[in-house]
């Protein structure tokens, strides 16, 4: 039987720093373990992170709701692993890619963070970039994509995961266009990859809590949900679940608004307490 693999200790800076006993704890709430920083590894902690961590704004809104008019710093990765293993709950994309980065790094892998476009609007969307010899694949777990996607600079790259196939087209030096296979719009969002600092990723992040910021004016949870794609949006009346499996079956689930709390709950794995605050600061029940 070979020896279990030991990752290496890597210093990394304070923001992204990560303890022994809490690294433990995100593997086995991912379902994953250590293991050499290859493909098949990342690959399987990507698997781990869309069944249990939700894309969601739930957590962001209700943290704006307590803190009122107090300036928000963005949750450091740390901070983000400890409400996932408490509460159930996730982030959007500032936050989950630079809590999955931290997770990275601590495992060994290298790589960089990135912040992209999305149409016009520039700056609204991250990434992260891993980096195996001379080998780069798009790992974005704050859309998230299902699979981490090869990045070739003169050719035209894919991978294929249960529900997409997604691609990425050179656009340009260091630009991607990011499509998808199964969807309605199929492109994704446009890839700048070039790495960010990270007291600026930082910054962008804790901005998003702002005026300006994303996601903050409705509740929102995407979540791989025993095999089928999950969707809640508060701004779609009559309140609903919309359930998306791999073979284009589809269905929608009612949500009386006197449960609605509490039925998001049950079906996202959220802490009740988060989801009503966050649907309570923004009007929907």
């Amino acid at each position: 039987m070979s020896a279990a693999f030991i990752a290496p200790v890597i210093e990394l800076p304070a923001a992204l720093h990560l303890s022994s006993e809490q690294t433990a704890a995100v593997l086995a709430y991912l379902g994953s373990r250590r293991g050499p920083p290859n493909y098949a590894s990342l690959a399987a902690l990507v698997a781990g992170y869309v069944q249990r961590v939700p894309w969601e704004s739930a957590s962001r809104i209700a943290r704006q709701n307590v803190a009122g008019s107090t300036a928000l710093a963005a949750r450091l990765p740390a901070a983000f692993w400890a409400d996932a293993l408490t509460h159930g709950s996730g982030g959007t994309c500032f936050e989950s890619n630079l809590a999955f980065y931290a997770l990275l790094l601590t495992l060994g892998f290298d790589g960089y963070l990135t912040i992209n476009d999305m149409h016009e609007s520039v700056g609204c969307h991250t990434a992260i970039i891993v980096a195996f010899n001379d080998l780069r694949f798009l790992t974005d777990v704050g859309l998230p994509l299902h699979r981490p996607l090869p990045l070739n600079p003169d050719k035209v790259t894919r991978v294929r995961s249960t529900f997409h196939t997604y691609v990425a087209r050179p656009d340009g030096p260091r630009r991607y266009i990011i499509e998808r296979t199964r969807h309605p719009n199929r492109y994704i969002f446009t890839l700048v990859d070039r790495p960010i600092a990270l007291d600026a990723y930082i910054a962008a992040s804790s901005a998003d809590y702002g005026e300006a910021g994303l996601f903050l004016d409705r509740v929102i949870v995407n979540k791989l949900v025993a095999g089928k794609l999950s969707r809640f949006s508060s701004a779609e009346r009559p309140h609903h679940i919309k359930r998306f499996g791999p073979s284009d079956d589809y269905e929608e689930i009612p949500l009386p608004a006197r449960t609605l709390a509490p039925a998001l709950s049950t079906h996202f794995a959220i802490d009740e307490a988060v989801i009503s605050r966050a649907l309570q600061a923004v009007g929907a029940v």
